[in-house]
């Protein structure tokens, strides 16, 4: 079988993150003619054009946008063959670091963590990305470095490790109704809620609990993120009842005119964990990224 040209894979990876051919060339000390022949190579391989003209720029095709991940961790795992492992020095390291985690998990250590980034790893790149349906896929295919979620069932090779338990917590706006009055769950059930649900479901664990005591509670709006439903609340009369503890610190420096309120309903506590494959085990930038992570959350109260 032939091997194909690694090469290839380097300049797509540069020339998808730049979206322009001179930068590419700068990044990787070519000149734009000798640039724009690697892209030509890249697209008879590919059979698609990969960049195509968009007003100033290049744009990339949908089969470009489909290869962008796997690209990057495939090049990524590349660099870590050749890298020093226990010996690098991490001021001076250039890595893109990809990890899996909904807006509440940011929003309550994303600044820490760039705070330890800039200290520590002052040339690394946090790259945040979108919750999805199969993270197991993502971690096995150098997709992503890290996953961060609520427990669920990995696969048997991937490593997993508790970063914090947390429970629940409603927040609706200064001067809401509901506090006005003891809360009790028939009151809670009789507002309008919001949902938080990445694949749009409006029903979840609290409303199981509240069927047990023959209530349901009405969902007005179902919302993919939890900063969003923040702002929801802060300008209507829904209420939130279901926003992780951890994040009310960050969630009160906003300035929005929110209240919280302990939920009458016992709602089961989430643990959270990190989970990346054992072929990072022993990368030393990947060792430190996860125990910045595990440092960070061990302050945080279950």
């Amino acid at each position: 079988m032939q091997i194909p040209d690694l090469n290839l894979l380097i300049a797509l990876d540069i020339l998808l993150e730049e979206g322009s051919v001179t930068g590419a060339a700068r990044r990787m000390n070519l000149s734009a003619p000798a640039m724009s022949r690697t892209l030509t190579r890249i697209r008879e391989a590919l059979n698609d054009p990969i960049l195509v003209r968009s007003g100033r720029g290049l744009a990339p095709t949908p089969r470009a946008l489909e290869l962008r991940e796997q690209v990057r961790g495939v090049v990524e795992l590349a660099h870590g063959v050749f890298a020093p492992g226990q010996e690098t020095d991490l001021t001076m390291l250039e890595r893109t670091f990809s990890v899996r985690a909904n807006d509440m998990f940011f929003g309550a250590f994303g600044n820490q963590l760039l705070e330890r980034l800039a200290r520590d790893m002052p040339n690394a790149t946090l790259r945040m990305v979108p919750e999805g349906d199969i993270d197991d896929d993502a971690l096995n295919e150098g997709r992503i470095d890290l996953a961060v979620c609520a427990t669920r069932k990995f696969g048997a090779d991937i490593k997993v490790q508790r970063l914090f338990n947390s429970s629940l917590i409603g927040i609706a706006r200064e001067g809401h109704p509901l506090f006005d009055e003891e809360l009790d769950a028939e009151r809670f059930a009789s507002f309008d809620h919001i949902s938080v649900s990445r694949r749009g479901r409006a029903r979840g664990p609290i409303d199981t609990l509240l069927a047990e005591l023959n209530l349901q509670r009405r969902i007005s709006l179902v919302l993919p993120t939890f900063h969003a439903a923040m702002f929801a609340v802060a300008g209507s009369d829904l209420i939130l009842p279901s926003i992780p503890r951890p994040m009310v610190r960050n969630l009160m420096g906003l300035g929005l005119r929110l209240r919280t309120f302990e939920l009458p309903v016992p709602v089961e506590t989430i643990v959270m964990v990190q989970a990346w494959h054992p072929r990072l085990d022993n990368d030393h930038a990947h060792r430190w990224l996860r125990r910045s992570l595990k440092d960070m959350c061990d302050g945080t109260l279950d």
